[in-house]
């Protein structure tokens, strides 16, 4: 499965890593959503959620899988697709993309137990514009879910000691100094969950760590950073699933964030580890 599941990665990463800012790119970034419509739509129907920003329309596309448990709530898996201006955005976000396309390959041929619902939002990075136009569209239908996951960075991986930060001191004493884990960052409600997801993971080879969180993470604000806010402020458990981005990454936000930055055998068992990890739930 893994050299299968890297063959698929690497197919979609040429597509995906480009300069995609919906302002500054836009070539770039409408390509980047015909594909996303067109691999999904490989698989079955997939919506568009349309929503808009300074008088312009922008879309978040929504593919649906049924759960061979009905009665279940839905999970919902999110990943954001545009870039800051000048970025190709390979670990920002096209790592998490490509591994949302592939969720869809795999649970398309193998129904999960609970439904699941695959979202690729736009505008993250203009203040999670996109999530929090889905998240307050669920809220106002009275939609329920069982849990949120947010996708955010997933493919950049170092080994050496002190390559890991932290945004709070006190953390240092807590988790490794090596940033070569995936971790899970979710309100001290979805802690099963985290545990189930972290067992997930390592049985896939990706070292994990997980951080609960209260009061929404407003004492640590970079644990806001990403699409599973809107969800926390609305009250729906939610998880970012993240490399930790700048806090080990020097390519952040940068020109250099390309595909040969990216560890491609992490990536992959971070994929392995989120599909093992969402056949349980």
């Amino acid at each position: 499965m893994f050299d299968v599941l890297q063959a698929h990665l690497n197919q979609h990463l040429p597509h995906l890593v480009r300069d995609r800012n919906p302002y500054f790119a836009s070539e770039g970034h409408f390509y980047v959503q015909q594909y996303i419509r067109q691999v999904l739509s490989e698989f079955g129907e997939v919506e568009a959620q349309g929503f808009t920003v300074r008088n312009q329309s922008h879309s978040n596309w929504v593919f649906k899988i049924p759960g061979r448990r009905t009665s279940r709530l839905p999970i919902l898996v999110g990943a954001h697709y545009d870039t800051v201006p000048g970025s190709p955005g390979a670990d920002d976000n096209a790592s998490g993309l490509a591994v949302l396309l592939e969720l869809a390959r795999h649970f398309t041929a193998h129904p999960p137990r609970s439904p699941l619902h695959l979202v690729a939002f736009d505008l993250e990075e203009y203040g999670l514009a996109g999530s929090r136009a889905y998240a307050a569209s669920l809220k106002q239908q009275g939609t329920r879910l069982r849990l949120m996951l947010s996708l955010e960075m997933l493919g950049y991986c170092n080994a050496a000691p002190n390559s890991q930060k932290y945004p709070a001191k006190f953390l240092e004493a807590i988790y490794p100094d090596r940033g070569d884990f995936i971790a899970l960052i979710g309100h001290w409600q979805t802690v099963p969950d985290l545990v189930r997801l972290q067992r997930a993971f390592r049985k896939a080879g990706a070292p994990c760590q997980w951080l609960p969180m209260i009061r929404r993470g407003q004492i640590l604000p970079d644990t806001r950073r990403s699409d599973h806010a809107p969800f926390w402020d609305l009250g729906y458990p939610a998880v970012m699933v993240t490399d930790t981005a700048d806090l080990r990454s020097p390519h952040y936000h940068q020109s250099s964030d390309r595909i040969e930055t990216l560890d491609l055998d992490f990536l992959t068992r971070v994929c392995h580890g989120l599909i093992l990890g969402l056949e349980r739930l």
